[in-house]
């Protein structure tokens, strides 16, 4: 249950600053998504406690799947990635907020 409402609250969160107007919020919201979305494949990967995946140690039918964990470390790789880029895209882009309109090379002097 306590999963569950952590998952849902940081997808929330996510979308919340995902729909805001700057940049770097949108970075942190995808991070946030990214997060719950780690926590729902551990869930969906490891319904109990169980054993170490070792060979030798452990029989396989205790032993837990190695696999959702492999997409999770692979998840936060990836979300590492993004989130350096777009962090990057955020310094090196215009601002958003501007009230300026943007030079379109007509005249309005007519």
């Amino acid at each position: 249950m306590i999963l569950a409402m952590t998952v849902g609250v940081l997808a929330a969160g996510g979308v919340y600053l995902l729909l805001q107007r700057s940049m770097v919020r949108a970075v942190f919201g995808i991070g946030l998504l990214s997060h719950a979305a780690n926590f729902v494949l551990l869930a969906a990967g490891v319904s109990a406690w169980r054993a170490e995946p070792l060979a030798n140690r452990t029989d396989a039918a205790v032993a837990a799947d190695p696999l959702p964990q492999a997409f999770v470390l692979t998840a936060i790789v990836i979300t590492l990635a993004v989130t350096v880029y777009m962090l990057m895209l955020a310094v090196l882009g215009n601002n958003d907020d501007t009230h300026r309109m943007p030079n379109t090379g007509e005249s309005h002097d007519e």
